[in-house]
């Protein structure tokens, strides 16, 4: 047994999933409502005996670790250790040694961040200046100290480190977690701390911004990087803002750690922030778990434009929405516009413009338009700008967007935009613990659910041709229908081992939507989805031919044009047959 199987094992998913979701006994199975989407009517499902959930609100699914890492917005990593914890697991034990000592060491200096906050937290209660500065000056209150952990580095040169090392904690330890300076002194001093939480609420580091004025110091300070921080990844917020997230389907990312903590205490919570306008793709997908609509209050100069450019090129890959936050003018950060009405920063977040296009109009801020030269680098930065994206409707609006601003045809831009050398942007393959369905393809979930459970349904697939459907999973299991429709399906058979998750999904579909109806009804329906299925490949084929068709007029080829006609016609008599 592996280390997830252990936990698996340990844990019951109900009571796992029972702890974000209210569950009532559904026969076999439990049922709630979604907590991804804003439903009034349960069709959430949990199944103890398969060990799996479905939402058919949102037609997301998977096991107790996709489960956490959907509602905590982790990865698998995090999600298992999360449960690990709960369940009691060591999971060192199963580990290489070398594995063993990295997490000991992550141990140790997760304990020492811990602490850390502990001691800044106990010190800014015993400092008449911090606490000015904290209630007075920032007024903040203290339930978002308490909930942000904020305390106050004292300005002595050995303070935190003489108190860890009094603990147990070496020297190299301190140096490790980033807790000390070159000359082995205490990094943070006479500023208020802002612990960095990973999406468990552990401490895995600091933002230091100083109180009062001290000569040649910086305003921030930041953890370095360690083993346990990572700007590139670490999202600054996450835990206390993943339930606001939810709710309201949206997260918006500022610049600045205490422009969330402003946010935060105005009861604005789906406000996290990243390492300044460093984005990054892991930065994305750690909200994408979330919520796929991301929006940026970003500034408008060169390092806010380039943030922007290059989160749609990232967005697009992933395929998360991006948007801008506009500010009034004379607003020079959300916590700025915040503290003068906290309004204004809820109108600002709920009225965005499209990523795209607000990176257009600043390029036409940028560049004279009226000149030929200022028309070529407005049209070149355009053009690469679009070359990110995937979508063809998206990008064809945005290329007579284009067309439109610079008084040029829309040919001369899709000329240029052909001619560009721009490399496409190939997202990375992730592997995926949860079985998240195309929504646009629902119904052919909804065959192979209806299908299992009888083997006359099952010997339908003999005269289908299963190369229709979308996705491996789909296919393999339809497969399994056309080579083995002696009977019912009761559980994932031995040859579909690795696509457990969709099966058992499929089969929890199965018992909660069609176990009641008739075999006969079941039998019917199949049919029906069979035929839907064929209807939809006949469709998407008329798509290519009027494409094709398109392309073969412009070019004055009267052969193939007649040919690609009959072709259409044909098959357009065939789609209203079926």
């Amino acid at each position: 047994m592996d280390a997830k199987e252990e936990v698996r094992a340990k844990l019951n998913i109900e009571d796992v999933i029972g702890e974000y979701v209210e569950l009532k006994r559904a026969g076999r199975n439990f049922k709630g409502l979604s907590p991804f989407s804003g439903e009034k009517t349960a069709s959430f499902f949990v199944s103890p005996e398969k060990q799996i959930w479905h939402d058919f609100s949102s037609n997301r699914g998977g096991d107790v670790f996709s489960f956490v890492m959907e509602a905590e917005g982790m990865d698998f990593r995090q999600a298992l250790e999360q449960l690990a914890r709960k369940a009691g697991v060591d999971l060192t034990i199963y580990e290489s040694k070398g594995s063993q000592e990295l997490s000991r060491r992550k141990k140790r200096l997760l304990e020492a961040h811990d602490l850390a906050a502990r001691y800044f937290q106990h010190c800014m209660i015993k400092s008449q200046t911090a606490v000015e500065y904290v209630f007075g000056a920032r007024k903040l209150s203290k339930a978002i100290v308490t909930d942000f952990r904020i305390g106050y580095a004292p300005d002595a040169g050995n303070a935190l480190t003489g108190f860890l090392l009094a603990r147990g904690f070496t020297k190299q330890e301190l140096s490790d977690a980033g807790l000390v300076n070159r000359f082995g002194g205490d990094l943070f001093r006479g500023r208020m701390a802002v612990p960095l939480m990973d999406g468990a609420g552990q401490v895995i580091g600091f933002t230091g911004r100083i109180i009062g004025e001290v000569e040649n110091a910086p305003k921030y300070l930041n953890t370095p990087q360690t083993v346990i921080y990572d700007k590139s990844r670490h999202v600054f917020g996450l835990s206390q803002a993943k339930e606001a997230i939810r709710t309201n389907n949206y997260a918006v990312i500022v610049e600045g750690n205490l422009d969330v903590v402003s946010s935060h205490q105005v009861d604005i919570r789906q406000v996290v922030a990243t390492a300044g306008t460093a984005m990054t793709e892991h930065h994305l997908r750690a909200l994408k778990r979330l919520t796929s609509d991301i929006r940026l209050a970003f500034d408008g100069d060169k390092a806010g434009i380039a943030a922007a450019e290059r989160a749609v090129t990232i967005a697009s890959a992933i395929e998360v929405d991006i948007s801008i936050v506009s500010m009034p003018d004379d607003a020079k950060d959300p916590d700025e516009l915040i503290q003068r009405d906290p309004e204004l920063w809820r109108q600002a977040i709920t009225h965005t413009t499209p990523a795209v296009e607000w990176v257009l109009q600043q390029y036409g801020l940028r560049y004279d338009i009226k000149s030929a030269e200022g028309k070529r680098k407005f049209s070149t930065a355009a053009v690469e700008l679009l070359q990110s994206l995937k979508d063809l409707v998206e990008r064809d609006h945005y290329e007579r967007l284009i067309a439109k601003t610079l008084g040029s045809s829309l040919e001369s831009v899709q000329a240029k935009l052909q001619s560009a050398k721009a490399a496409p942007v190939k997202p990375k393959k992730v592997s995926k613990t949860a079985t998240v369905a195309d929504r646009s393809h629902l119904y052919e979930d909804d065959l192979l659910a209806v299908a299992s459970l009888d083997a006359q349904s099952q010997e339908l697939f003999t005269q289908f041709d299963i190369s229709m459907l979308h996705g491996e999973e789909r296919y393999k299991l339809a497969a399994h229908y056309l080579n083995s429709h002696d009977e019912p399906l009761l559980d994932t058979p031995v040859n579909l081992h690795d696509i457990d998750t969709y099966v058992k999904i499929v089969l929890l579909r199965a018992d909660t939507r069609y176990a009641s109806w008739s075999e006969q009804d079941r039998y019917f329906e199949t049919a029906r989805l069979i035929r839907q299925v064929e209807n939809e490949q006949r469709k998407r084929r008329r798509k290519e031919l009027v494409t094709k068709l398109r392309e073969a007029e412009a070019a004055a080829d009267e052969v193939s044009a007649d040919t690609l006609r009959e072709q259409l016609n044909k098959l357009i008599k065939e789609i209203a047959r079926g």
